[in-house]
């Protein structure tokens, strides 16, 4: 060949390659994460994922999708689709080979999509909300000139701030533009059920609508955020959360007094708590250096787990499903990932392996809290001369010992009693038993053992107990039923009775056992609940009780008011985690040792492996979820959906993001520029363009977006059950303003509550306490307050991220026949009676009292004709009008007038938010 003709021939190659990769840069790229991760999850995951794995090979992890199968084939070839035998498989016509099994085949283009990612090099890639989250540039809106402030422009004039330019780059693309602002009514009563889940009244809306400065709406937000009423309406939210109730849950679902942490959620809102802080303290507050009382009752978040009281019930059971639920319950709340499906097997779509579930549960397993009817440990609250007793000691204390250390070990555990060890603990049983699977018993002549004690430096046992057994004597020997004696004394007469003993000076491990002398009263039971082997206090006796001994123990005897916290166990009382098999917690495999997924970010090294190291990794600015999911959530409740719709799931399975970009620079501006405030957030958010549009749809927008996730509109949404109920009586001046405090029991019907262990029964509160918001409503979990359950709010008996909002006949009959309401309608008619002289004046002043404007012509005309009716029904019932009035001198036109309310307050526009 020609030496000109290989030169031209090698230059055509050069060039056809060059051109080849030139314009491969204009090849699109195929994205893992929103187009072949969703194939990959929807086709093949199932048979080769996190839950099981065909021929040996999963497609969950790069390395294992990268892997050899079981045949020594390779699934995936980056860079060669022909070489790669997923893409033959999934192209074969034999049915036995082909993939997927027993399913139908992928599309052709599906299966083009899968080549062109392989020929591309199969790049993987983190699924988004797994990635750290960074700020997006601001999108620009406007013309370049516009900009400039030399010519004018709508989508200048319409923003209000960043949030709106993030929406009108979405809009943009599709055609559509923003809707204007609704009018002032319709959004001060917007904007003030959304802050503080009450209404506006009549003077606030009539200021707002005669303001005319540029920062009226601003000022009527700043006056929201600064009520006492915001501070009820987030923590109504963040119940459903915590799992809040005033009961402990299944079958005999007793009483459980914790509306303590309810309190605290009120003021933490209203302080405006920073969120990093008020989630270290919630999952934390005992762990931090010395805990104050607010810290550790904000603990209470993870005591709303549910025990279980049953006689016959395994202890450890259900102490090992409350741990679960924390676990499960912190990945919901702050990371939005199904985390709890891992305790039986590697996720079948996220990146989280099996023992990893059991690495993170390793942080919760050391809690003090055993399924145990005392709820210890409590943070116990002394009043009057209780506190001053428990001043006294403490002062004592500091003037007589030689470390802090020591007073605050005995201020803890006069607040906690803590450490000690709950008497279900207790084996080796001779005549003796679990009494109602709950505290050890003992009768004549039966024993006890408490394990492996460490006594060096400990001569103080600490014991609550009681009998009804007469002369019975108690003895405590050292290493064997008749081994050393270290203690004899008689029983106490009554129950629950705490008693401090002096012990003889022994030092190291020993067993320990108790046995019982009753022969008077062979039969009867003595029960001991819990025991604590403590130093004695500082300057007392030795091998006897001194003063300060005594007064220790009366303290201790004491019946102040509690509230359940946590206190994790150190030393012989900390636990060993192990995986559990098929999350079995019976079937233990190896140990392991508290430590977050590998797919996130690791742990700082300063961090300590315990709740509050965790807590804290949870909100560095390195995490990816916290604040995505956090930002999300205060979004979905504002506007009814969030910018990830499934709140409960930003990972693979979740519903994509509408707006993404959005969403993290919001995340980021709420951790950096606004410090983790709540407060700051939701002022951006309803101070937003996007939040103040009108709510009206033009049927060409609807049928282009008829779920608004565009935000080319404002919100519309039905209100929470609280706030139905609420409203109610804000509107007809019932409402009280009382924070704080015990659960109220406001009318329900008769018959709701069936309480055959203990025969407790809902007792109507008096007062005012019938009238207080519905977050302070007695919440018993396996009977929940009728009218809210009606209105979508969940049992609480688990942990509920969102509210899907129902529409059923059952909701317009609370609304109508419910006590509520109809004490309500009443007091609205009686307003009514008096803010006009015709029916038509009547009516429509009461429903400018609930809707704070005027009603049309067609509605007016509507009411007006059945106020008619029902007062010429009356008149010719009048007992009928006694009975709906509870009254001798009700009047047919009080009656018509209370039923016309009623319809009123049952509008369909009445209990929606526009």
């Amino acid at each position: 060949m020609k030496p000109q003709l290989l030169v031209v021939g090698g230059l055509a190659v050069v060039v056809a390659l060059t051109l080849s990769s030139f314009l491969g840069i204009f090849e699109d790229k195929v994205d893992f994460n929103t187009q072949i991760k969703p194939l990959l999850n929807k086709n093949c995951i199932a048979c080769h994922g996190g839950v099981k794995k065909a021929s040996n090979y999963s497609l969950l992890f790069k390395h294992e999708a990268l892997a050899p199968a079981k045949s020594g084939k390779l699934a995936i070839v980056p860079g060669d689709a022909d070489a790669s035998e997923l893409i033959r498989r999934l192209t074969l016509t034999d049915h036995d080979e082909r993939m997927p099994l027993e399913a139908p085949p992928l599309k052709p283009e599906e299966i083009e999509l899968l080549r062109k990612w392989i020929d591309q090099g199969a790049e993987w890639g983190d699924h988004w909300a797994y990635q750290t989250v960074e700020k997006p540039d601001v999108p620009k809106i406007g013309t370049f000139w516009s900009r400039l402030g030399i010519v004018e422009n709508d989508e200048l004039s319409w923003a209000k701030n960043e949030i709106d330019h993030f929406v009108l780059e979405k809009l943009k693309p599709e055609g559509l533009k923003p809707s204007p602002e609704a009018d002032k009514a319709t959004l001060i009563r917007r904007v003030s059920l959304d802050l503080t889940g009450l209404p506006p009244t009549e003077k606030e809306v009539a200021d707002f609508v005669a303001d005319p400065s540029p920062n009226a709406y601003e000022k009527v937000v700043d006056r929201l955020l600064a009520s006492p009423a915001y501070g009820e309406r987030w923590t109504g939210m963040w119940l459903d959360l915590a799992r809040y109730a005033d009961t402990k849950g299944y079958e005999r679902d007793p009483g459980r007094t914790i509306w303590r942490y309810r309190d605290w959620l009120i003021k933490a809102f209203n302080q405006d708590k920073p969120f990093d802080q008020f989630t270290v303290e919630q999952l934390a507050g005992d762990l931090l250096p010395n805990p104050t009382d607010d810290q550790l009752v904000a603990t209470g978040f993870h005591r709303n787990t549910m025990t279980n009281d049953e006689g016959g019930t395994q202890d450890e059971e259900f102490r090992v499903a409350a741990v679960m639920d924390r676990v499960n319950t912190t990945w919901d709340v702050w990371q939005g990932t199904t985390f709890g499906c891992v305790q039986c097997h590697t996720h079948p779509y996220d990146p989280f392996v099996h023992e990893e579930y059991y690495k993170y549960l390793a942080f919760f397993n050391n809690a003090r809290d055993e399924d145990v009817t005392t709820e210890t440990p409590t943070l116990r609250f002394y009043k009057k001369e209780d506190s001053l007793k428990v001043q006294a000691l403490n002062s004592w204390l500091k003037g007589h010992v030689k470390q802090p250390r020591q007073a605050q070990d005995v201020m803890k555990f006069v607040r906690i009693t803590e450490p000690k060890i709950n008497s279900h603990d207790f084996d080796q049983y001779v005549n003796a038993s679990l009494i109602d699977a709950k505290f050890f018993g003992v009768q004549d002549g039966g024993s006890g053992r408490i394990k492996n004690i460490d006594l060096t430096g400990k001569n103080r046992l600490i014991m609550q107990w009681g009998t009804k057994a007469k002369n019975a004597v108690l003895t405590l020997h050292q290493d064997s039923p008749t081994g050393p004696v270290l203690l004899t004394t008689p029983t106490p007469s009554g129950r629950d009775t705490t008693m401090i003993f002096a012990l003889p000076t022994v030092s190291g491990r020993h067993d320990l056992y108790l046995t019982l002398s009753s022969p008077e009263t062979p039969k009867d039971w003595v029960q001991i609940r819990w025991v604590s082997f403590q130093p004695a206090l500082p300057d007392q006796p030795a091998n006897e009780l001194g003063e300060m001994d005594l007064k220790l123990a009366e303290i201790l005897n004491t019946r102040p008011e509690s509230t359940p916290i946590m206190q994790d166990g150190t030393g012989d009382l900390a636990r060993k985690t192990h995986i559990f098999e098929r999350g079995n917690w019976l079937v233990k495999g190896r140990e392991v040792k508290p430590d977050v997924p590998k797919s996130l970010p690791p742990m700082a090294k300063e961090l300590p492996k315990n709740r509050l190291g965790l807590a804290k990794w949870m909100v560095s600015r390195e995490h990816p979820l916290t604040a995505r999911v956090a930002v999300n959530r205060f979004w979905e409740q504002l506007f009814g959906t969030g910018i990830v719709e499934t709140v409960e799931d930003v990972g693979t399975q979740g519903i994509q993001p509408t707006h993404r970009e959005l969403l993290d620079w919001l995340a980021v501006d709420f951790m950096e520029t606004e410090d983790w405030s709540v407060k700051k957030l939701l002022k951006k958010i309803v101070v937003s363009a996007t939040y103040r549009q009108h709510s009206e749809v033009a049927p060409a927008l609807l049928a282009k977006d008829p779920y608004n996730k565009l935000l080319a509109r404002g919100p519309r949404v039905r209100l929470a059950a609280e706030q139905v109920r609420d409203q109610a009586l804000a509107v007809t001046g019932l409402l009280s303003n009382k924070l704080y405090g015990p659960s109220v029991m406001p009318p329900q019907p008769d018959g709701i509550w069936q309480s055959p262990y203990s025969g407790e029964s809902w007792k109507l509160s008096e007062g005012e306490d019938r009238y207080r918001r519905a977050l302070y409503t007695y919440w018993k979990r396996t009977a929940p307050y009728p009218s809210m359950i009606t209105f979508d709010s969940p049992s609480r008996e688990f942990c509920q991220l969102r509210r899907l909002r129902t529409n059923t006949p059952l909701q317009a009959l609370v609304t109508l026949n419910d006590p509520v309401y109809v004490e309500a309608a009443q007091r609205l008619a009686e307003t009514m009676t008096l803010r006009g002289k015709t029916p038509e004046q009547q009516i429509q002043a009461g429903f400018r009292l609930v809707m704070l404007r005027d009603l049309t012509p067609k509605k007016l005309a509507v009411l007006t004709k059945l106020y008619r009716n029902t007062e010429t029904y009356y008149r010719q019932h009048p007992e009928d009008a006694h009975q709906l009035l509870s009254c001798e001198d009700a009047t047919p036109q009080l009656a018509a007038l209370t039923v016309t309310a009623n319809t009123m307050l049952n509008l369909d526009e009445v209990i929606t938010k526009e």
